[in-house]
């Protein structure tokens, strides 16, 4: 059986928001590998927005191979973030 490949939908600007927020961070080194991401809660807060929106940025980045979640933990940096 073939593998299937998920295609990513296009994110909305305030997914998007968040997206390049993180990945500057992640990619300046203010979050480094290994760094734990700020909750799902804190997110909400600091962006103001709903927790579809914060989980659609972190699956987002989750896809592209930045960030690993750990079911239970958290979601941190990718030790050789891609992008």
């Amino acid at each position: 059986m073939a593998a299937r490949t998920r295609e990513l939908a296009m994110p909305t600007s305030k997914t998007q928001k968040i997206i390049d927020d993180l990945t500057e961070k992640i990619q300046s080194g203010e979050l480094g590998p290994g760094a734990r991401l700020p909750s799902t809660a804190e997110l909400r807060a600091q962006y103001g927005v709903s927790i579809t929106v914060v989980r659609g940025a972190v699956n987002w980045l989750k896809a592209k191979g930045m960030v690993e979640g750990m079911s239970g933990v958290g979601v941190f940096v990718a030790e050789k973030p891609q992008g």
